[in-house]
């Protein structure tokens, strides 16, 4: 089979014709993966405004209009997203529809069998009452953990890892969203990893529509260094590493 034909086959769907779907860890009894990895109890957090906090805040936006709109931005001046803002950004990519009210795994964003596979890291560079650096959000809770703060050669990692794209460093905040994909194999098997890239299009998307809110920009990034990455956020490269990223900056 030449090279073409085998990554053609993988957007298709006749993969799941061949996988005998009694034989997941879901069918066999496995208990499901969490929705969340374990943050260490020593890492600081930060509260996120709520749905009510942030309402107040966001202006209302014609769909159509944002719909319209919505391009990819490279260019950001050096406004100060405000937390709220941050807060209705990562409700509309990763957020509980009704916290307390259904189950966590029913999110703003749509996801294959509800199974949500990704993490959320930002790179936070002007976010009022947000000290510089790398931060995870934990959309179970809505809160922030901070990973590290920034030091003077972290834009200079940065850039190194998105391949000498500066203008991702030069952005408020930069999106990472990396997979476990083990949440979504548990239940699909082999066919995990062409849903799993599937919603990360569902993700990024809803990003794009919310910065239109908030007379913001991002632009979708999938060159990077992979191993780069993956030691800049921290994570092993195999259990979790970086799918999709997307810096976000005043326009």
């Amino acid at each position: 089979m030449d090279v073409f034909k085998l990554y053609r086959n993988f957007l298709k769907d006749s993969l799941r014709k061949t996988i005998d779907f009694r034989s997941s860890d879901q069918h066999r009894g496995v208990p499901m993966p969490p929705l969340e990895e374990p943050v260490a109890q020593h890492l600081p957090r930060i509260a996120l405004p709520d749905r009510e906090s942030w309402r107040l805040v966001i202006p209302e936006t014609d769909l159509v209009e944002a719909m319209g709109s919505r391009r990819s931005r490279r260019s950001y001046n050096d406004d100060y997203l405000k937390i709220e803002e941050l807060a209705f950004l990562l409700w509309a990519t990763q957020g509980q529809r009704r916290p307390g009210e259904q189950p966590a795994h029913f999110r703003v964003v749509p996801s294959a069998g509800a199974r949500h596979s990704f993490e959320t890291y930002l790179f936070i560079n002007r976010v009022e009452k947000v000290p510089s650096g790398l931060y995870r959000y934990l959309p179970l809770s809505h809160e922030l953990v901070l990973m590290y703060l920034a030091d003077d050669k972290s834009k200079i990692r940065l850039v190194k890892a998105v391949l000498g794209q500066q203008f991702v460093a030069e952005s408020a905040v930069v999106f990472v969203w990396t997979t476990v994909p083990y949440r979504m194999e548990w239940r699909y098997l082999q066919s995990a990893h062409r849903v799993i890239l599937l919603d990360a299009g569902h993700v990024c998307q809803n990003l794009y529509l919310a910065c239109e809110a908030i007379q913001a920009g991002t632009c979708a990034i999938a060159a990077y260094d992979q191993e780069a990455m993956d030691e800049l956020i921290q994570v092993d490269g195999e259990v979790q590493f970086t799918i999709y990223l997307a810096p976000v900056g005043k326009c």
